[in-house]
């Protein structure tokens, strides 16, 4: 009795930790969003305090200076186009890595998940250079074509994982009704997909929409920009205009945050699928 007492003592005190940590990681979300309503006098003299007045103008204001409807376009459109051909491109090179277990696949898989171990940093220089010779500098469509070089080798491996769990009777039964070897990859493995597809989905959205070293590199045009990048040009080297920056961040961040409160219970339950070993 005294021993499930004390069980339940030490349950209630990491369970209170655990709500202190958890209040901990909220406060810079504190600061962003109150500061967001303040004037730019206000943020400077009192940044922890309460506003006096809330002034939802700089949202508008800020709207206006970052063109937000235009960088909005331009990052929904990156992140949408590089996510549907990541699922595609990853989930097919998986399915043919795993069901066609050669030598030459498994060096493949192997060099592939090796280069998640590659610093970015390392590589902008070469970067730069070929984006130049190939004439993707300024372009949508060569921003999204990086994003699938440095998203494909967590994604084919998240997906590798997983197939290894799908059943090969399934495959085979397809086969005997008829099924091509598309015909069982699109109609039978890839709705089975789903779990780790949503998984992948929310953990590149997540990173290609917050990004912005990359796009930094690729996209110079005013036209062209994203929102990191968007916000970025109110940071200034003499002056920062915190009355207009902050209203901005919270205007990027927000689709993103809903996006994933939406879908945040698939992350665990998709990832501890890919880790199950075949």
């Amino acid at each position: 009795m005294q021993r499930a007492f004390s069980y339940r003592i030490a349950a209630f005190l990491v369970e209170v930790l655990l709500i202190l940590a958890g209040l901990l990681f909220l406060v810079p979300f504190y600061f962003l969003l109150v500061n967001s309503v303040k004037t730019f006098g206000e943020i400077l003299t009192h940044a922890a305090a309460w506003p006096t007045a809330f002034h939802f103008s700089n949202y508008a204001a800020a709207w206006e200076s970052i063109d937000f409807p235009s960088a909005f376009g331009n990052s929904l459109l990156v992140t949408l186009v590089s996510n549907v051909l990541l699922l595609l491109i990853s989930s097919m090179a998986a399915y043919q890595m795993v069901r066609n277990n050669t030598l030459f696949n498994r060096i493949l898989f192997g060099l592939i998940v090796s280069a998640m171990v590659i610093p970015f940093q390392s590589i902008m220089l070469p970067l730069m250079e070929i984006s130049n010779m190939l004439s993707l500098n300024n372009s949508i469509a060569g921003l999204i074509l990086c994003y699938l070089g440095f998203g494909a080798p967590l994604s084919v491996f998240l997906f590798h994982g997983f197939i290894k769990t799908v059943p090969l009777e399934i495959e085979q039964a397809a086969r005997v009704d008829g099924s091509n070897r598309y015909g069982v990859f699109f109609r039978v493995v890839l709705p089975l997909l789903q779990p780790m597809m949503i998984t992948v989905l929310i953990l590149n959205t997540l990173w290609i929409w917050n990004d912005y070293l990359l796009p930094s590199l690729i996209l110079t045009y005013p036209d062209k920009r994203t929102i990191p990048i968007a916000t970025y040009t109110l940071f200034g080297q003499y002056t920062k205009q915190w009355d207009l920056a902050l209203p901005a961040l919270v205007l990027g961040i927000l689709p993103i945050v809903i996006f994933f409160l939406a879908l945040q219970k698939y992350i665990v339950s998709g990832i501890a699928a890919g880790a199950v070993k075949g």
